[in-house]
This record gives C-alpha cells, structure tokens and sequence, in this order.
C-alpha cells in the first residue's frame, strides 16, 4: 500500500522537529535524557568495578525516589546473603546505581534543605508515611528507623564499603535548581549540584551506563524501584 498524504506530511513533519526543533525539544526532556548536560572536560572515575568481588555480586537500580525504599532493599538483600547463606563480608559486592528521578536520594541533606527537594517530590516517610523534608536514603535511628534497619542508610552503606554510583545526566535536573534558585550560570549550577552529592557517591556518565557496567563485571541486576 502507498502511503497517503498525510503519512507524507506527517513524517515530514516528524523529520523538521529533529532538526529545527532539537533545541526546544531538548530543553522538555528530563534531565537523564537531555542531550549536551556533560562538560566536555568532565572525567569519570571507572576504578569502583573493580572492586566487585566474591560470590554474591548485584546491582541494584534505583530510578524513583520512593520513600528511599531502593536503598534500603538493598542494603537488606546484603544482610540476608550475610545471615541466611553465612557469607562473609568480603564475599558480598553491592552497587547501588541513583538516576532517573532517585538522583535526590544522592544529594545531601542540606542540598534538600536550600532547595526544598522533600516538598518538591511529594516525599513520605519510608515508616510513617507522613510527608517529609529529608532525605528518606539517610534517615536513622534518630529519625525514627529502628536499628537493624537503621543501618541501610545510604551514608552507612557506604562506610561498609557499598558503591554507590550517580547517574551525571539525572545530576541535570538538581543543577537545574541551582540555576533557578541562585541565578548562576550552567556551568557553576553543575559545580554546585556535584559538590552537593553524598560524600562517597561516584557520578557516572549516565545511570544506564553504570547499571551495565556493573553486569559486566558480574553483578546480577535488580530493578530496586
């Protein structure tokens, strides 16, 4: 069957929005698929799959912000390998891959605190569910999470040695913010936002490009929210 007229006009159509309109187009994408949020200078620290080892390996991804139950399933899923199969430490690798909406729960507190990121994303309590302005990734005891559970916070995770890898392209939409709220430049409100992750966290060009990253290196995959 030929094509009608209006299969033309459409595809044509279709064609000029990918060129002319590129920019306004990516301008309405999400931060994680929005073309040119790298710098061209930037460098990646790719030294973290090396430290995947022993039996029990897996990679956990995390693309909503979801009372920061990504987190804190896979911070359990170590200590059931640890209890129920007797591994020892050394023998469990964790990766935690933050992209998507769930670069929040890579960002400090005091980044929620000036942007106001828990009343932004309609945040709950991971036990409450009350609606709240921290970060539910690094909540604990005095938060209200009671131990052992307390212990899958994000920042205690990653004293035990957990990677957590940041997605740089999500990063966009807190730079975002930076922009916004400081009037600053693009470059700066970058700066900025990176300077605000987690201490520990590892940016990566992209969540997907972490998440594969780590299957390579033998980490089975679990979609964590």
């Amino acid at each position: 069957m030929q094509p009608s007229r209006r299969d033309f006009v459409q595809h044509v159509a279709a064609g000029a929005v990918g060129m002319s309109g590129l920019a306004s187009l990516n301008l309405s994408l999400p931060g994680d698929l929005r073309a040119g949020a790298t710098p061209h200078d930037m460098t990646w620290d790719l030294t973290w799959a090396s430290r995947i080892k022993g039996a029990h390996k897996a990679c956990f991804d995390c693309a909503e912000v979801e009372s920061g139950y990504g987190v804190w399933r896979a911070g359990a899923w170590a200590g059931q390998v640890m209890e129920v199969l007797k591994a020892a430490p050394a023998q469990v690798s964790l990766v935690i891959v933050l992209r998507h909406n769930a670069i929040a729960l890579a960002m400090q507190q005091s980044f929620w605190d000036t942007y106001g990121v828990g009343k932004a994303k309609d945040v709950k309590h991971p036990l409450t569910q009350e609606p709240t302005s921290k970060n539910p990734a690094l909540l604990d005891e005095k938060d209200g999470i009671p131990a052992p559970f307390s212990m899958g916070g994000l920042h205690k995770q990653l004293a035990r040695g957990v990677i957590a890898l940041a997605c740089n392209l999500a990063l966009q939409d807190c730079a975002d913010l930076v922009k916004k709220a400081d009037n600053v430049s693009d470059d700066e409100a970058h700066k900025r936002a990176v300077a605000a992750l987690v201490p520990g966290v590892i940016l990566q060009p992209s969540g997907v490009f972490a998440a594969v990253r780590a299957q390579q290196a033998g980490c089975s995959y679990i979609k964590s929210s």
